[in-house]
């Protein structure tokens, strides 16, 4: 196809085109366009630009929203697991000591383990959080 065989030349269309930019059809130079023009020009342009910047911001956080529900659901199943793994690591180990210790034995031996570690764990949870309640106490002086 050949550039004679379109309709109108290149010269028309990039008249149009530019007449079109300049937002109708009259032959007005940018030029001519008034500060006031070009003021709500740009005050629909940013006004255009923060209902876009919303709309996306909107979208961004009901995604983040949705994501960290299934997020939260799947991190909590995990530790329901890791609980009920723990039980049958407790529930086996008092069947395999029990025919070393007999069931009450066994039995104490667990408990006792369990406690002292929730003992060593209390105590470090208490140093810690000392320390914060320091850090708050040093700045009052």
């Amino acid at each position: 196809m050949r550039d004679d065989d379109l309709p109108g030349n290149r010269q028309d269309l990039e008249d149009e085109f530019d007449a079109a930019l300049r937002g109708g059809g009259d032959d007005v130079s940018p030029e001519e366009m008034s500060l006031i023009e070009d003021v709500q020009a740009l005050i629909n342009d940013t006004r255009t630009y923060a209902e876009a910047e919303l709309a996306y911001q909107k979208s961004r956080a009901a995604f983040a929203a949705d994501r960290g529900k299934s997020a939260a659901l799947y991190g909590l199943f995990a530790l329901g697991f890791v609980h009920l793994a723990l039980i049958a690591l407790v529930v086996g180990a008092l069947f395999a000591l029990a025919p070393l210790l007999g069931p009450w034995g066994a039995t104490a031996l667990i408990v006792g383990l369990l406690l002292a570690g929730a003992i060593v764990l209390l105590v470090l949870a208490r140093g810690k959080a000392r320390e914060v309640s320091n850090a708050f106490k040093v700045g009052k002086e």
